[in-house]
Order: C-alpha cells, then sequence, then structure tokens
C-alpha cells in the first residue's frame, strides 16, 4: 500500500479555501457596488418630449375609443 496520498494538497487546503473565499466576496462586491452607484447616481437630465396638437383643418381621420 501507498500511504503517501495527497499530503502536498492538504497543507494548502486553509491558503485555497482563503483564495475561494476572497474571490467569490470580489466577485458578489463588484455588482453589490455598481447596483449602489447606479441607484444613486441616476439620470442627471430627463428626456421630455413635447407633443403637438392637430390642427382642425388636417385631413386626419378621427379615432374613437368605442364604437
Amino acid at each position: 500500500m501507498n500511504t503517501r496520498t495527497f499530503t502536498i494538497l492538504g497543507g494548502f487546503q486553509s491558503m485555497l479555501f482563503c483564495v475561494g473565499i476572497y474571490v467569490v466576496a470580489l466577485f458578489f462586491s463588484i455588482f453589490i457596488c455598481s447596483a449602489i452607484f447606479k441607484a444613486v447616481s441616476g439620470r442627471k437630465t430627463a428626456q421630455t418630449t413635447t407633443v403637438k396638437p392637430l390642427q382642425a383643418g388636417s385631413n386626419a381621420q378621427q379615432l374613437v375609443a368605442s364604437r
């Protein structure tokens, strides 16, 4: 029987765990910070549109809501 099994990997287990937790925390912090930034900054200028009224002399059809 071989008594030498994965002793090298066992020594790095705690370090790999810390690196994994760090990567996961970094991944989630990017999304959380970007969501907070988008919620706080918003849009500086609001887009406004103007509607021109129909002229009485035009040949447009009249739209009726009910018949």
